[in-house]
């Protein structure tokens, strides 16, 4: 655990006054397997962290730790405490809370406080639960004393204690618990499954109504008195600087106050926006292009293809592969790839900061809050404690808000410095698309021997792609004898890979001047599509159905099988389709959860269209099927906007797209019928924020080959005239 600051319980309850009183229960980091307690004397030490707060006036309030960016975790976290609690659901309230690694911090990423990596639920499943109990024990024990019976005797139900004749609301109660010690763990019995009334049930998400009304506020939304609004030229090269500017031009623009020059580029500041727009398209700049100026997308894919003929890092090797190979009755030998791609959210980047002398407030929409709160203290010269982060929700975050250089925070504290006034940053969807951090393009070769019957007996496969992990905080935990485990995720651990006695799996991560970071679903986004669709290929070259194929790779695998099964069986796989229509399929397991898909699709001109998309996902316990049918199906849109649409390509260092018209996501009128089916499980929860994305790019590659012989190597999909 972090280093916490001692604070005595009396402290802490004098504190939590400001909160409006009541019973507050504070549960600490991710394994710590215990409840953080105090004492009235000075010196035992009260760790607050993630807190629930039931006031007097009976409203149950979480301050939850986790960013909700539309996945839905606002709910699902708070029916956890909500369901050991038996709290009344109407009465239930969220907030973000302040960042603070010592309190919200997660053990899986190094105590930092972020929300990513689709963990939220699976991280927290058992210490929310212990927080709901344990603050329905002390409400008991409160209404046993004023009621007089024994706790044995005390029930309760939906925000109400019960004794007999005897009620009293947890609001009436909430003073007197707030004075009783949290119970030892040891001492709390969880519900069993049986006894649920929330957990797996499907229950409408807390911020809807905040969303559809237009009261909840995302970053770009921020406004006060005395803001001003910023926009920063930044070099049209990625790595460029600034050699020279003059911005006499831009501050003749009605609105403009301020140009000034910040480590990225130069920036506007104006009273609004289109003030700060036009300032910027009037400054002068003369930029040193600098390492990065050749770039060149063919270029750079013919280096990863160079590559990939040399001597890889061993991500995965087991026999002599190149042996059995040659014994192989038959081999299958292919080169795939996937394009650079942007995370382009809709609601593109900004950040609110204010500095004063001894403090410095950020307002936005951050996956990552306690590295923001530090990277925003050194460039101010403040203690990360100074830095108040004020999370707001996030309309879209995909991984771009969550990066290790805390870059468009980063910058709005620089602008806001240099200004001297408050400043909210903004990015045009240009800035966004052109300004960094993508999906690495990835090329992969492999050669698969099969036997007489068509099973593999030997693989062989090389990926080229650059490291997320490499030169960030993570990279001693991720990055092992030169293999990012991201690069290789879905190949390196595959079922069809990893049980074969010869298989070689090798990695080239080439620094190309390129910045990368994780993108949702990671390393799954490339090695899914790769992996399923060359599982049809050996299933072609074997002549065997795609489905029996995969029953047969996967007899050892029971949760592969389980939605494979179901997904085929709801897509009525074996049923004739309408002329010009045809299925195909993938499975995958990522982030602890396994999803298969069947997608139909047809042909029009040289386009391809996919009317319905069948998706059977075992998640574990599904805390909120709701969240979870949700999350399915906006995986599968987010999959199939880079499946059909979503490349960047760069030329003499520049990105060519800039907005949605040449970087394209799925359109609403190209969105399919989608179907989600969901595995009942008692086994621990995966992560679904994630884990839909993988098989989509695959099940439409396999759909478009059955359709038209065509067998598509690359994404985005592309069809022939041929």
């Amino acid at each position: 655990m972090n280093s916490i600051n001692p604070l005595s319980r009396r402290g802490f309850l004098k504190g939590s006054a400001l909160l409006g009183g009541g019973l507050v229960v504070a549960f600490v980091l991710p394994g710590a397997h215990r409840f953080a307690r105090g004492a009235e004397n000075q010196g035992d030490v009260f760790a607050p962290n993630a807190f629930l707060r039931i006031g007097n006036d009976n409203s149950v309030t979480v301050l939850l730790g986790h960013s909700e960016m539309g996945q839905g975790i606002w709910t699902g976290l708070t029916m956890l405490i909500a369901e050991e609690l038996d709290a009344d659901w109407s009465k239930i309230r969220v907030e973000h809370s302040p960042a603070s690694a010592a309190d919200y911090g997660m053990a899986g990423f190094g105590g930092m406080q972020i929300t990513g990596g689709s963990t939220s639920t699976w991280m927290e499943f058992d210490r929310y639960r212990q927080a709901g109990a344990a603050a329905r024990l002390m409400l008991i024990d409160a209404a046993a004393k004023r009621f007089n019976v024994a706790a044995s005797s005390v029930r309760t139900e939906s925000g109400v204690v019960i004794a007999g004749e005897q009620r009293a609301t947890y609001g009436e109660l909430a003073d007197d618990a707030g004075k009783l010690p949290v119970p030892d763990p040891a001492s709390i019995t969880l519900k069993e499954a049986k006894d649920w009334k929330l957990i797996g049930k499907p229950t409408k998400r807390l911020d809807t109504p905040e969303k559809i009304t237009g009261r909840a506020k995302f970053g770009i939304d921020v406004q006060f008195d005395g803001l001003m609004t910023a926009l920063v030229a930044r070099s049209p090269v990625l790595g460029g600087t600034v050699k020279s500017f003059e911005g006499a031009d831009a501050l003749s623009i009605p609105g403009v106050h301020k140009v000034v020059q910040v480590p990225t580029g130069v920036a506007v500041i104006a009273d609004h926006y289109w003030a700060a727009k036009l300032g910027r398209d009037a400054l002068k700049i003369d930029w040193d292009q600098g390492a990065n100026a050749g770039l060149d997308s063919q270029n750079l894919l013919e280096s990863f293809r160079k590559l990939a003929s040399t001597a890889g890092t061993s991500a995965s090797k087991a026999g002599d592969v190149d042996q059995a190979l040659g014994k192989a009755a038959k081999s299958v030998d292919v080169e795939y790839s996937v394009p650079y791609l942007a995370h382009a959210p809709m609601e593109p980047l900004n950040c609110t900061v204010k500095i004063t002398q001894n403090k410095c407030e950020i307002w936005t929409g951050t996956q990552f809050q306690t590295l923001d709160q530090m990277i925003a203290g050194k460039i101010t010269g403040l203690k990360p404690e100074q830095v108040e982060i004020h999370t707001e929700f996030l309309g879209g975050g995909f991984g771009r808000r969550a990066n290790p250089t805390s870059d468009f925070v980063a910058e709005a504290v620089e602008v806001a410095k240099a200004a001297g006034v408050p400043v909210k940053t903004v990015w045009a969807r240009e800035d966004d698309i052109r300004g960094g951090y993508y999906r690495s393009a990835f090329l992969h070769q492999a050669r698969v021997g099969l036997d007489a019957s068509g099973v593999p007996i030997a693989w062989k496969h090389v990926l080229v792609g650059q490291s997320i992990m490499a030169g960030t905080m993570l990279e001693a935990s991720m990055v092992k004898d030169g293999v990012d485990k991201t690069s290789v995720e879905g190949v390196a651990d595959s079922p069809y890979v990893v049980k074969l006695a010869n298989h070689q799996v090798d990695l080239h991560s080439p620094n190309t001047g390129i910045t990368v970071l994780w993108l949702r679903s990671v390393g799954h986004t490339h090695t899914a599509f790769v992996m399923e669709s060359l599982i049809d290929e050996l299933a072609e070259a074997a002549g065997k159905d795609p489905v029996e194929y995969r029953r047969t790779l996967l007899k050892e695998h029971p949760r592969h099988l389980g939605v494979l099964n179901l997904a085929v069986e709801k897509a009525s796989w074996q049923t004739p389709l309408p002329d010009g229509h045809a299925l195909g399929v993938a499975v995958h397991e990522s982030f602890g959860s396994y999803v298969a898909q069947v997608a139909e699709v047809s042909q029009e001109n040289l386009g391809i269209r996919v009317h319905r998309v069948v998706c059977a996902v075992d998640c574990g316990i599904a805390v909120n099927p709701l969240s979870i049918a949700a999350q399915m199906e906006s995986a599968i849109a987010f999959g199939l906007g880079f499946t059909l649409h979503s490349k960047l390509t760069f030329k003499d260092g520049q990105v060519e797209q800039s907005n949605y018209h040449d970087y394209q996501v799925l359109r609403l009128s190209e969105m399919p019928r989608v179907e989600v089916h969901i595995v009942e499980s008692s086994d621990k929860p995966g992560g679904v924020g994630e884990a839909g994305v993988p098989p989509t790019a695959p099940a439409v590659a396999n759909a478009v080959f059955a359709l038209t012989g065509q067998r598509l190597r690359e994404l985005p999909l592309q069809l022939s005239g041929v």
